[in-house]
């Protein structure tokens, strides 16, 4: 079997890659390289006039090659990386006609548990999604901000003390509308200072969070180890890093008890299996990072599948405007019961929809960053 063709393509905005064989077998892919996808569909485009004419099966070695031909990596390299390995993960679960999670050890588990996302500009709205969460079946919530989801042209600016009182008041009414029924995934979104992450933690510790995700910006890990070494409550993270030497960096430091792979960037299945195998070594859960589609939906299921340290799935179905799943067939399934099935379909289980191009063009993500009053920017 040879590749023939490695096609990327900007549908609605997300960036998947279908890699095409001589036998008619077509892996998909996508890529979470999230604002830069045209960057990273520009390294399909590179990668694939590497891969045509190359044995689809050999993945790991066109894995190294990737990553290694070159001199200069980053998110949308990465990104491109990720999903033309998925597609060949998806080609090889074709090819001997068995789920992905078969080739890498088989199920540990039935179903994979997951958290919804909740949106809201008002506490209102966030609590009350987090009722209909409930409503639905679900036992965990994310992408749920103390801060409010509000618009990013509204200039900000609170006091310390109203900042931090205001965010505490949130979680402790998040947990009041819910009990202990439902597991809370609070999202900062980089938002705070090492000193604030300290002094929030503290604040929200006696409502018992799942995780406190992403407290300060990722780049300094010995920063959020000082966060994690000060505070009670487990830190999530790992969404904007690539690489496995990365996630080991962070897991030594002691900064995460929950890694958040990205298997869209972080080097596919093959770079997410690994990132697990680092935390497995050092007791740390695996959240996998899914803001995405079905398809990255799909190939977080195959990880969850077939590691022994998978913790929970973010299911990104908060903001499904328009339903996602119209955007392939095969979608996962909720159980109702807040976990999805994992699939026995060969490969990763979805295809992309007849006329899925056609039907959700392209909506590229522009620059939207928010300002506080004084014209500074604002992590949101």
């Amino acid at each position: 079997m040879k590749i023939t063709g490695v096609v990327p393509l900007l549908i609605d905005r997300y960036l998947f890659v279908q890699v095409h064989t001589d036998e008619g077998i077509v892996g998909l892919g996508e890529s979470g390289t999230w604002g830069f996808l045209e960057a990273s569909a520009a390294a399909v485009e590179k990668f694939g006039r590497y891969l045509v004419g190359k044995d689809p099966m050999r993945i790991e070695h066109h894995w190294q090659n990737m990553y290694r031909s070159s001199h200069f990596r980053g998110a949308a390299i990465m990104g491109a990386i990720s999903a033309i390995d998925i597609a060949l993960w998806d080609i090889a679960g074709k090819h001997f006609g068995v789920p992905v999670y078969q080739l890498l050890g088989g199920k540990t588990r039935e179903k994979a548990r997951v958290y919804y996302h909740v949106f809201g500009e008002t506490r209102e709205q966030l609590v009350q999604g987090i009722i209909d969460a409930k409503s639905r079946g679900f036992t965990a919530v994310g992408h749920l901000t103390p801060f409010l989801d509000e618009p990013r042209s509204r200039p900000y600016f609170k006091t310390h003390v109203g900042k931090i009182r205001d965010a505490i008041e949130s979680v402790r009414q998040y947990r009041e509308a819910v009990g202990d029924e439902v597991d809370l995934c609070i999202e900062i979104h980089r938002r705070l200072s090492p000193a604030e992450a300290v002094v929030l933690a503290r604040g929200i510790e006696q409502y018992h969070p799942f995780f406190y995700e992403d407290p300060i910006l990722p780049d300094n890990f010995d920063a959020m180890g000082l966060v994690a070494e000060h505070i009670a409550i487990p830190i999530a993270t790992g969404e904007r890093i690539h690489t496995i030497f990365e996630f080991e960096m962070l897991l030594r430091r002691g900064a995460v008890q929950y890694v958040r792979p990205d298997v869209c960037m972080c080097g596919g299945i093959s770079g997410a299996k690994k990132v697990a195998a680092l935390a497995e070594a050092h007791y740390v859960g695996v959240v996998p990072h899914n803001p995405l589609s079905p398809v990255s939906t799909a190939a977080c299921l195959q990880l969850a599948a077939c590691i022994p340290n998978f913790a929970i799935q973010e299911y990104p179905l908060g903001e499904d405007v328009p339903p996602k799943s119209e955007m392939v067939t095969g979608a996962a399934k909720h159980d109702g019961k807040g976990f999805l099935i994992i699939p026995d379909k060969p490969g990763i289980g979805v295809e992309l929809a007849p006329g899925a191009a056609a039907r959700f063009p392209k909506r590229p993500r522009e620059i939207d960053t928010r300002l506080n009053v004084d014209g500074s920017v604002v992590d949101q």
